[in-house]
């Protein structure tokens, strides 16, 4: 896929891009780049290729699930202006 002069002017407007005239014909040739790249990538073959979540083999660190911070919902409960049962009671906004 090649992308002629006016379907750049017309991505440039798309994207809010002030191009000069002059930068039109660079813009053109690296975005057809760009798309010449994805057309050689879309033309390997995947079958029986599993998706990868990152292109490496890596581990990922986890620290142990604990609570480090003490229960402070009474302390909040107490400042708001109506709870009932350990909820927050709001004013209805929806009928």
């Amino acid at each position: 896929m090649s992308l002629s002069l006016d379907e750049v002017r017309h991505i440039a407007k798309l994207a809010r891009l002030e191009l000069a005239e002059g930068d039109l014909d660079a813009t053109q040739a690296k975005l057809n780049g760009i798309f010449g790249l994805i057309e050689e990538m879309q033309a390997v073959n995947t079958d029986g290729v599993e998706p990868m979540s990152h292109p490496q083999e890596l581990a990922q660190r986890l620290r142990e699930d604990k609570v480090i911070e003490t229960d402070r919902r009474a302390a909040y409960q107490a400042i708001a202006p109506q709870t009932e049962a350990g909820l927050y009671l709001v004013p209805q906004v929806i009928e």
